[in-house]
């Protein structure tokens, strides 16, 4: 009986050391783009958008995923493209739980887990240059705004649209300027029109699903 019960806590031991190797941490599922498709507003729609994505995954290693970008249309809410949850990281830290976490108060975006592909930190306000506004098109709830999103996201000359900070800080000290999907609108969708504001035409990526083979 002892050597049965010596073996159990060995088993267990084992067991517990493999949950906690730095390999079991959890596959990304979430990252702010690190430089933008070059073009403003025009992402070649919702489709050249969410392909975006998934480049930038697959370059990173994450390519196995369904991919999608968190932007709303005049027809799409971008919270309805992007999965249940959870999301993770480059780190294999939660970012939200849920759809609901993730427009919720308890959500954990900001500048340090908001992190590119690259597991890098996107440049925020106080940093030079700051690129903390990313494109979303969305109200806080992540629901669509009609008219604000850059033609269907294929204009880089007519429109507007609106973007959340990444860092969750902004002039003022009040709730849009500490939004992550919704704190103001931008000058234009031209790349200097989202440049002059604090942007560069990044994105918010999530993985909906892992990918069918």
């Amino acid at each position: 009986m002892k050597a049965i019960s010596a073996l159990m806590l060995a088993s267990f031991g084992l067991a517990a050391c493999a949950q906690m190797s730095p390999g079991s941490q959890p596959e990304m599922s979430f990252f702010v783009t690190s430089q933008g498709p070059g073009r403003g507003g025009d992402l070649g729609g919702l489709a050249g958008a969410d392909a975006y994505c998934a480049k930038l995954a697959g370059m990173a290693g994450a390519g196995g995923k369904t991919w999608h970008a968190y932007l709303s249309t005049d027809t799409v809410d971008a919270r309805s493209r992007i999965g249940s949850g959870p999301w993770y990281n480059a780190k294999g830290v939660m970012i939200a739980a849920s759809v609901e976490q993730l427009h919720g108060p308890e959500n954990k975006l900001d500048k340090q887990s908001a992190l590119s592909e690259k597991g890098e930190v996107i440049a925020g306000r106080g940093d030079t240059p700051n690129r903390h506004d990313i494109l979303t098109g969305s109200t806080p709830e992540g629901t669509r705004v009609a008219g604000k999103n850059c033609m269907g996201w294929t204009s880089s000359d007519a429109g507007t649209t609106l973007v959340g900070h990444h860092d969750r800080i902004g002039l003022r000290d009040d709730a849009p300027s500490k939004s992550w999907n919704s704190s103001h609108e931008t000058r234009g969708c031209g790349q200097d029109a989202l440049r002059s504001t604090g942007g560069d035409g990044l994105l918010y990526c999530f993985a909906s699903a892992k990918r069918a083979y």
